[in-house]
């Protein structure tokens, strides 16, 4: 092992000590008597999201196997966040790094990326960001990092931090610390990969539900069992569902899939603030709207438990998008059905 690669792997171990985890809140949820409902706050770590632990995984995973090296190129497939995460680690390490995003990306996450020296190469529809940054990682002498395909096998889900050890290990001294439920939105599908695989290890009786927005194939794949499923439809919430069934996304692992309406995903982030007083993202909107769907379900049952679910980015990088109403009432539509119904929980 070279001098470089020790010295990679040693900043890669310090920015895990220093980051390690991340808070989880227990939501007041008046409508909810008997059901505890909480949110694990990804937007903490230093790039604001959940992808920074996949980004530190993946890198790991491409030194380890001598894939990246002193100066390669590296270069991703990314609608955001990953992209932002990636490259504050390429800049840890003084590698280039390219993201490959669709050109309606999110204008917060492009300057994100940029302020962290990264570069970003956009396309016209998201089903073309594969192909592209293959090309420029070839063209380069570089490295596709292509965390749709390893993200299910670059992250340790038998532990070592993972974000399922950590929840379960938050939630130990709770009222009810085997949640029924942990809720959880797709994009590679590697976290609900991970969450899916540590409940198994352990053998606990939580259900891994995976919700799903609108123009993805996920979900109905999951119902068919076709993972040759594509879409041409571009999705509007960020991070999250694809056009095509990933080679991470792991169906044998989840229990239940669920679909959410787009209008209910940002509805659900503007009640979400009224909440917590915070803002997150889109697919905070997603998951959390799983979550009540659920809770309405073990409240009709006459059940008591607890619910797990991720925000996993602030809001901030959606100031023009998801919180501006005319962004919304042009992209999204009328959103007020979904407030109404969730006006019962308070």
């Amino acid at each position: 092992m070279n001098h470089w690669t020790r010295t990679a792997l040693k900043t890669l171990s310090s920015d895990q000590l220093r980051t390690s985890d991340t808070h989880l809140y227990r939501l007041d949820v008046p409508g909810l008597d008997g059901i505890d409902i909480y949110l694990k706050d990804e937007s903490t770590h230093p790039t604001g999201s959940l992808k920074h632990r996949l980004a530190r995984s993946l890198f790991l995973h491409a030194i380890c196997s001598g894939k990246i090296r002193e100066g390669t190129h590296v270069v991703e497939a990314s609608s955001g966040s990953t992209a932002v995460s990636e490259a504050y680690f390429a800049k840890l390490l003084g590698l280039p790094f390219t993201a490959v995003m669709p050109r309606h990306t999110t204008c917060k996450k492009v300057e994100q990326v940029v302020r962290l020296g990264g570069r970003c190469h956009f396309v016209d529809h998201a089903a073309e960001v594969y192909s592209e940054a293959e090309r420029l990682a070839r063209e380069n002498g570089g490295h596709y990092m292509d965390q749709f395909t390893f993200a299910e096998r670059a992250t340790d889900w038998r532990g070592n931090n993972n974000i399922a050890e950590s929840i379960f290990r938050q939630l130990a001294e709770e009222p009810h610390p085997v949640p029924d439920a942990i809720v959880m939105s797709a994009g590679t599908g590697g976290t609900s990969a991970t969450l899916g695989r540590y409940i198994r290890y352990l053998g606990l009786d939580t259900r891994l539900v995976v919700v799903d927005p609108e123009n993805s194939v996920f979900y109905d794949s999951y119902q068919s069992g076709d993972a040759s499923l594509v879409s041409q439809a571009g999705g509007r919430i960020e991070g999250i569902g694809r056009p095509r069934v990933e080679a991470s996304f792991l169906p044998e692992v989840i229990d239940e899939m669920i679909k959410v309406p787009d209008a209910a995903s940002i509805a659900t982030l503007h009640w979400l603030e009224q909440i917590l007083g915070r803002k997150a993202g889109g697919s905070t909107g997603t998951n959390l709207w799983g979550v009540l769907q659920l809770a309405k379900r073990m409240q009709e049952n006459g059940e008591r438990g607890s619910l797990v679910t991720l925000m996993c980015d602030g809001g901030e990088r959606y100031l023009d998008t998801y919180y501006n109403p005319e962004w919304v009432a042009q992209h999204i539509g009328d959103i007020s059905p979904y407030r109404n119904q969730l006006a019962v929980f308070g």
